[in-house]
């Protein structure tokens, strides 16, 4: 036999070499148990008690509660509130988005600076442009005298447009217009020129969304109407009405003054918005 046969051998014999495990009582050395062993046996014992065991704690972990108390592993309770606040996140970003173009769309009501739009007028007329040999435009002489009486009638017609707006508006003030809209010099605007601390009144129902003052035009309020209209009033001597007050068209809110650096006397700075872009008060309002 050579020696690796030799070491085989006894390698096989210690393994399978039989031990006798006895278990007795102390006081009587009776003999209580007694197991016959050999190390093969308590190995493979071993690792199937190894193996149990890791089965037993991989399953503890991955499908019972018990997972939430060994570091490193997230809670589900906490899972589901970070899932709710990321949608509640979600919500507060597109309100504040919109509440950001809301408060743009003020600023440029109070600074005036509107980009100027250029466009191709011939372009627009040519798509306008339509065969008139195809249609008879000639009018009827009761259709001409219809048009001259219904032209007549609305010549000083003050609330002409208000179908455009579906606003009834009513004069803030009564008095002079010193400079009219212009907005080819940024004059979104008409000043009426007044006695002092006469009434200013809300041109229409609404809502009041700003008042405060501003170094160039006093004592503001803005107040917003139905149909994304905007009323402004500047340089204001004294406001009467605050921010979240509903007010009713013709309700006195503020009285006139001279506030604010550009002024030269007592009037009120009137201003017309409809969903971002001045309109001409004047087409909508008789102050005389």
């Amino acid at each position: 036999m050579n020696p690796k046969e030799r070491r085989s051998k006894k390698i096989r014999k210690k393994l399978l070499h039989k031990y006798r495990l006895v278990i007795l009582n102390e006081d009587t050395f009776e003999e209580r148990f007694a197991f016959k062993l050999n190390r093969l046996n308590v190995f493979v014992f071993s690792m199937l008690t190894a193996i149990f065991l890791i089965a037993v704690t991989t399953i503890i972990i991955a499908y019972t509660p018990l997972r939430e108390y060994i570091p490193g592993y997230s809670s589900v309770k906490l899972k589901q509130k970070a899932t709710e606040l990321s949608l509640k996140t979600d919500s507060l970003q597109q309100i504040i988005n919109v509440n950001e173009q809301y408060l743009s769309s003020i600023r440029k009501v109070l600074s005036g600076d509107l980009p100027a739009v250029n466009f191709n007028k011939d372009s627009i007329v040519e798509a306008a442009r339509i065969d008139a040999s195809q249609i008879d435009l000639s009018a009827s002489r009761q259709d001409s005298l219809l048009r001259e009486k219904v032209a007549q009638e609305d010549k000083y017609n003050p609330l002409l447009g208000e179908i455009e707006l579906g606003v009834v508006f009513f004069a803030p003030v009564k008095g002079t217009i010193s400079e009219s809209y212009n907005p080819e010099e940024k004059h979104f605007a008409v000043d009426i020129v007044t006695v002092k601390d006469a009434p200013v009144k809300s041109a229409a129902d609404g809502t009041v969304i700003f008042t405060g003052w501003t170094v160039d035009t006093g004592n503001v309020m803005i107040i917003e109407h139905p149909n994304g209209i905007i009323s402004v009033y500047k340089h204001n001597a004294s406001i009467s009405k605050s921010q979240g007050d509903i007010v009713e068209g013709g309700e006195v809110i503020a009285t006139v003054g001279n506030t604010g650096e550009l002024t030269t006397g007592p009037h009120l700075h009137f201003e017309l918005w409809r969903d971002g872009y001045p309109v001409n008060p004047l087409n909508f309002i008789d102050f005389d």
